[in-house]
């Protein structure tokens, strides 16, 4: 259940920026993978990799669709 609340949280950003809902998520793996790989792969601080991803990539596109 906690998973769709999450699922359903990103989808609400994609459709308020336009975006494909599989190139979000492929983006924030993107980032949350090179954070761990900063790490060295240090196991413990995956979900809040994920979740600074996420943050990232919404405040990306934010900019990104400024209207100004």
């Amino acid at each position: 259940m906690e998973k769709k609340m999450a699922d359903n949280h990103g989808q609400e950003n994609n459709n308020k920026y336009g975006i494909d809902p599989d190139k979000f998520r492929a983006m924030i793996a993107e980032r949350a993978y090179y954070k761990a790989e900063q790490r060295d792969f240090t196991t413990g601080h995956e979900i809040g990799d994920w979740l600074e991803a996420e943050q990232e990539v919404n405040k990306q596109y934010f900019y990104w669709f400024q209207e100004g």
